[in-house]
């Protein structure tokens, strides 16, 4: 019952803050002040000031953690009503999203590989471009450490968020199919979260990315580590 008043306050100042650091970003949308990081960074600094240990704001804040399932179902609205363009590009998708997977989980591996690092550490890398949960499992499978799977995941959908934009742009990838596919499958969730403030199409392609990549890397995660250290 005494945890009730605090978890109840970290709730609603998570929720403040995020409010606040939206209107900020939509205020002056530039991809550094995305809601997400901003937000995070807000809480840390927060945490740190009044010397509030993470477990005490977890007291709270694991209530938030348990939408993020409710949140990803969600997604199944804006499929739903774009199963049509779905239908009709079915052929482009799924290649687009096969090559992107591979692509993702083969240069993350060389580029850890020739830069020298250990094998746990280059297996746990692998699987970075795709949603946390069933990277976690796929890392623990090929003898990656799993909980450094998950921070690899978090860095490379945050990474993808700040740097999309600036590639979308370079590279004059401004058709639906190339912006919904490529946020889904380079940054999983979160990109799909950025692929909704272009439209509707782009946030329905990049949640079936994002469900795609995570099956496709699912059955060719082992496989490639093993052509690395089989």
């Amino acid at each position: 019952m005494q945890l009730i008043i605090p978890a109840t306050g970290f709730i609603l100042l998570t929720i403040v803050t995020y409010f606040l650091m939206n209107v900020v970003y939509m205020k002056f949308h530039w991809p550094f002040l995305v809601p997400i990081i901003t937000t995070t960074i807000a809480l840390i600094l927060i945490l740190v000031t009044f010397n509030i240990p993470y477990e005490t704001y977890m007291a709270g804040g694991q209530w938030i953690d348990k939408l993020l399932g409710p949140a990803v179902v969600s997604l199944a609205v804006p499929l739903y009503k774009q199963r049509e363009l779905l239908k009709r590009h079915i052929y482009p998708i799924v290649t687009g999203i096969l090559a992107g997977c591979v692509t993702g989980m083969m240069t993350g591996m060389l580029l850890a590989k020739s830069a020298g690092f250990p094998k746990e550490l280059v297996l746990s890398i692998l699987p970075k471009s795709i949603t946390t949960p069933i990277a976690m499992q796929i890392s623990g499978q090929v003898g990656g450490i799993p909980a450094l799977a998950a921070v690899f995941v978090i860095i490379a959908g945050i990474s993808g968020v700040l740097l999309s934009h600036y590639f979308l742009t370079f590279f004059k990838l401004d058709s639906t199919l190339g912006r919904g596919i490529g946020l889904g499958v380079a940054t999983h969730a979160i990109g799909t979260s950025k692929a909704i403030e272009y439209g509707e199409q782009e946030a329905s392609l990049s949640s079936v990315a994002m469900t795609l990549s995570a099956i496709f890397g699912s059955l060719l995660g082992p496989l490639i580590a093993w052509m690395f250290y089989g």
